[in-house]
């Protein structure tokens, strides 16, 4: 019988090409600790629906914890936790799925929509927990309205990139193989790694929200650049179907 070791061993010559200049906490840290979930929720028989689920589980405790409990610094460091243990089971589905032989559209489908759950519902949350904070300005609760918005449109227009470009036979960036490695670190401030670790400062909530509001920033700056060459790529590929 295969060992856990040999599975993840197997499993890391199965990999899919990574997003060209992936985040580099989600290239570096992320994928290889849901390998190694990865490669035990195949031991035990876990399927990658299952995985998904429990991914949930954690990710959605840890929400739960932001708009329920009052902030301090034992609490954010559980939520950093659970966070980071969701995110690792989020990037061991699709791989239990590989050891499998190969995923579903109906695991794929649950995959995103759980993703667009968590994208809304932790944004919200942070709005949530820190409208019960005495001393926070009114004004700055605009913050994780405006990060809820980025954050939405960011994952959608990833998602109907990939849809669109497959209408027309073009491969998707998870197809094109790794990115440069400085790009990665570079788009640090964009990683939901980096994200997930700013709840540890969640015990000190004005600390909390300065750090929160400057990866807002960036997200927001990465999606405006991002936005205009998706649109001039769906421009490209629209003229190349007309050309003769």
């Amino acid at each position: 019988m295969e060992t856990i070791s040999q599975t993840y061993a197997r499993l890391r010559l199965a990999q899919k090409g990574r997003a060209r200049g992936a985040p580099a906490y989600s290239v570096y840290v992320n994928r290889p600790v849901g390998r190694l979930l990865a490669a035990v929720a195949y031991r035990i028989g876990l399927t990658p629906n299952q995985v998904t689920l429990v991914s949930a589980v954690f990710t959605f405790t840890a929400i739960a914890l932001i708009a329920l409990v009052p902030p301090n610094p034992v609490i954010g460091v559980c939520i950093w936790l659970l966070l980071a243990l969701g995110y690792a089971w989020d990037s061991a589905d699709g791989q239990v799925a590989r050891l499998r032989g190969g995923g579903s559209l109906a695991g794929e489908w649950l995959d995103h929509f759980v993703d667009a759950a968590k994208i809304s519902s932790l944004h919200l949350a942070v709005l949530v927990g820190l409208s019960r904070v005495d001393g926070i300005p009114q004004t700055w609760l605009l913050v994780p309205i405006v990060f809820t918005v980025v954050a939405n449109t960011t994952f959608f227009a990833m998602i109907l990139n990939d849809l669109l470009k497959g209408k027309r036979g073009v491969a998707s960036a998870h197809s094109a193989g790794g990115g440069g490695s400085l790009r990665s670190f570079l788009l640090l401030p964009t990683d939901y790694g980096i994200l997930m670790l700013a709840f540890v400062l969640w015990g000190w909530p004005q600390l909390f929200l300065g750090v929160y509001a400057l990866l807002l920033l960036a997200c927001t700056a990465f999606l405006v650049a991002a936005a205009v060459t998706w649109f001039r790529q769906m421009v490209r590929l629209d003229r190349e179907a007309v050309a003769p």
